[in-house]
């Protein structure tokens, strides 16, 4: 593996160079405001194409929330996994559906239009492109299936944004994330969270898997570790790997009970307690934090990377793996999903990596460098280690 460097800062663009530049987007934004440039903008053939491009990217913006009905309606009715051995006719899947033949057209109709479905030559309806990937991905489907509660604290985005819209559906479905005794919650309490986060875990282990290597560790403590599915898949591909959890008492219980299913538990630790209120089990080279400080504030995190420093021994490594605010292409993800649905949830936000990096180094650690992953708008991965 490489050796780790300190993360440097993101080189910025020279003063005078920004300074043109937002003199030209304020430019370009005073005429895109204007409905007659707008209008011979769609006339104009070189600009043409972009004009109607931004005009289809502005529309899907208004229509999202009926595409992602679609998309759940399909889920529901479990198309994607009964075309997965070949199309169907229409008349099929309106009666295993129980809808009628008129509404069934409807909704393949919407959904090839969103290549979730096409209809093949002979007349049937067959898997499109984006639901072919849906076909056996459980993780998506139970998320598609969560943004119920989403949806629901988003029905008045005002009143979130103003803390007017009462108790959201996301806090109590997170219910670690409120202030109080989380240590104390029971399994009733944690059950849900715990069982969307292991159907979802398969994807980003796999990111893990192929951007980190842990053959030269010892042993991994895996800090709100849920039920035990990243750490199942990180010791499966390293069976010499001693493996510990950490998280709240029922959720560790869980996690003992599948790792001992899994044949791993002559190698296997779990400890029960709470990270904002506990200290961290001592004895891991190297720490991980899976899709956990994203959920937290400020403060919250310091204390957490503190407790993660104090637990590793000299050279111990830390990864947090999670999705990241800058990474190219997805900013969406981080800013305007996560942004929204953490603020629903309680607390915690998308980071950057220098905002990450800078609380890494807040904590002891001496040197952080980013992991590239495969798909990156799924999780970035932070690698950190102590002096």
């Amino acid at each position: 593996m490489a050796a780790l460097s300190r993360e440097a800062p993101p080189a910025r663009p020279m003063p005078l160079l920004r300074s043109a530049i937002d003199r030209f987007l304020s430019w370009r934004d005073g005429r895109i405001a204007d409905p007659r440039f707008r209008a011979w903008a769609a006339r104009f053939p070189l600009t043409r194409p972009k004009a109607r491009a931004e005009a289809r990217a502005l529309f899907d913006l208004c229509a999202g929330f009926v595409y992602s009905q679609v998309l759940l309606a399909c889920v529901r009715l479990d198309l994607f996994e009964a075309l997965a051995r070949g199309p169907l006719p229409q008349s099929t899947l309106a009666a295993r559906s129980r809808l009628s033949p008129e509404a069934m057209q409807r909704l393949v109709d919407a959904a090839a239009s969103l290549r979730l479905l096409r209809r093949d030559g002979a007349g049937g309806v067959a898997l499109g492109p984006l639901g072919a990937a849906m076909v056996g991905n459980a993780g998506l489907a139970a998320m598609v299936e969560h943004h119920a509660l989403v949806y629901r604290d988003l029905a008045d985005p005002l009143a979130l944004l103003r803390g007017e819209h009462g108790q959201a559906a996301l806090a109590g479905y997170w219910p670690y994330a409120a202030d109080g005794p989380h240590a104390a919650l029971g399994d009733a309490d944690v059950a849900p969270y715990t069982a969307l986060m292991a159907a979802t875990q398969p994807l980003v282990s796999a990111e893990v898997l192929g951007a980190y290597d842990f053959s030269r560790h010892r042993t991994l403590l895996d800090v709100g570790g849920g039920d035990g599915s990243f750490l199942e898949a990180i010791g499966r591909a390293n069976p010499r790997l001693s493996l510990m959890l950490f998280d709240l008492p029922p959720v560790a219980e869980r996690g003992r009970q599948r790792l001992e299913a899994a044949g791993m538990g002559g190698r296997f630790r779990a400890f029960g307690g709470s990270f904002l209120e506990d200290n961290l089990p001592r004895g891991a080279d190297i720490v991980s934090l899976v899709r956990v400080i994203h959920d937290h504030d400020e403060a919250r995190v310091a204390r957490l990377l503190r407790a993660a420093r104090e637990a590793l021994g000299p050279g111990g490594t830390l990864l947090i793996a999670e999705p990241l605010a800058d990474t190219p292409g997805a900013e969406p993800i981080g800013a305007a999903y996560f942004g929204f649905y953490l603020l629903a949830m309680g607390r915690g936000r998308a980071r950057s990596v220098e905002e990450i990096s800078r609380l890494l180094r807040d904590a002891g650690f001496a040197r952080t460098r980013r992991a590239p992953t495969r798909t990156p708008l799924l999780t970035g991965l932070i690698v950190a280690e102590t002096a």
